[in-house]
């Protein structure tokens, strides 16, 4: 199913967990680039700017080539081009994609156009072939299908967002063809599948062999950590409510279970930073401070005690007091929870590597035990050369 060789794709893998080694001051320069020239593998961008520049050179090459098949078309039948014309688009990136994925390079930006490309047209397309329906359901499903195995064929990560979203698309859309019963335990269909897959990602990245897999199930696994908090959000549920139900909130009344959403709103962000505090999860860190200024702005949404202003003097005033007094507990501390930066920011990506790479890269042997030339006598127990008489 991947267009690429996995063999490169391991390698690929040895060489970035190289970099990290090296950057952790583990190995050496010189021992990073033998194992770059003993491991061949892609040619990767690394640069964001770069990769941005490559991106729209690809899509200008795309919109070109798509520009020259629809002169072709319009000329001959315009009516019969524009059912086709999105169809024929995703061909193009599906062959450009084959052609970039079969080089040495990967990573580079041009493969993002067309890959891109080939989920915006199936999208499109379904969407005007199904235009008498009144919901989005069915391009929702295409593109989640397209999406998944764009992923599989190419492991393109950004096809694991847009595979999340659709999936999402899919879940919200379903609920919709129900009717109100749909609409109505949307919140908890949302939750309990987000739960699920939450675990099943989880558990997938533990029994994890195949390396190159790993980010896009983690990039998986944190966007269900975000959909579980958002599904049953107050604030998301209540207009959600508005919208979808026509339910008007009255002033002295609340919507259905609204204590159940105020106290999911304030808990879920607790449990997400006390368990990556715990765990030393630095992804779910990061959820958990997003989630936590999303609640109060929950909060600040409908209960308003302060002008903005003073909300934000005070809650800044606040927030610089606890990252002090966080420093100043921290800073000093070798293990655990510590201030100090982290020797290898991603340790979790492949933790054996350090140990493949000296014993592929270096012909590293076990030591082997040498006899000492001094003759320390006795002992009987730690001594180094002291009987057990006088």
């Amino acid at each position: 199913m991947i267009v690429h060789d996995k063999n490169l794709l391991n390698n690929l893998a040895l060489i970035e967990e190289a970099d990290l080694l090296e950057n952790a001051g583990f190995i050496s320069k010189e021992q990073k680039k033998i194992i770059k020239n003993e491991l061949p593998s892609f040619k990767v961008q690394n640069n964001i700017l770069v990769r941005l520049g490559f991106f729209l050179l690809g899509a200008f090459l795309y919109l070109s080539i798509c520009g020259v098949i629809s002169l072709m078309g319009l000329t001959s039948s315009e009516s019969a081009f524009l059912n086709i014309c999105c169809y024929l688009f995703a061909v193009v990136g599906i062959v450009g994609a084959e052609l970039l994925s079969n080089q040495t390079y990967y990573r580079h930006g041009l493969d993002d156009a067309f890959i891109l490309g080939i989920l915006l047209n199936i999208g499109v397309g379904v969407f005007i072939s199904t235009e008498n329906f009144e919901t989005g359901l069915i391009p929702a499903v295409f593109v989640a299908i397209a999406s998944f195995l764009t992923y599989r064929r190419y492991l393109h990560l950004l096809s694991v967002l847009v595979f999340c979203m659709a999936c999402s698309a899919v879940l919200f859309f379903g609920m919709f063809e129900i009717g109100d019963i749909g609409k109505t335990i949307l919140p908890f269909a949302g939750m309990l599948v987000s739960a699920g897959f939450y675990f099943f990602t989880k558990k997938r990245i533990k029994s994890l062999k195949e390396v190159y897999y790993y980010n896009g199930l983690l990039l998986a696994n944190s966007f269900c950590l975000i959909l579980f908090y958002l599904s049953c959000n107050y604030l998301v549920v209540r207009e959600l409510s508005s919208e979808l139900l026509g339910a008007e909130v009255q002033p002295g009344q609340d919507i259905p279970f609204a204590y159940f959403f105020y106290a999911f709103t304030f808990i879920v962000p607790v449990v997400y930073l006390v368990h990556a505090l715990k765990t030393k999860d630095r992804i779910m860190l990061w959820i958990s401070f997003a989630v936590i200024a999303f609640t109060v702005f929950t909060i600040r949404f409908y209960y308003s005690v302060l002008p903005i202003e003073a909300a934000l003097t005070i809650g800044g005033l606040v927030m610089s007091a606890i990252a002090y007094f966080s420093i100043q507990k921290l800073k000093n501390k070798e293990s655990g929870l510590t201030f100090k930066p982290d020797r290898i920011n991603n340790s979790t990506a492949f933790l054996d590597a350090q140990t493949l790479i000296a014993a592929s890269a270096f012909g590293m042997k076990p030591e082997v035990k040498t006899e000492s030339p001094m003759d320390f006598g006795g002992g009987g127990f730690s001594g180094g050369g002291s009987g057990e008489s006088f």
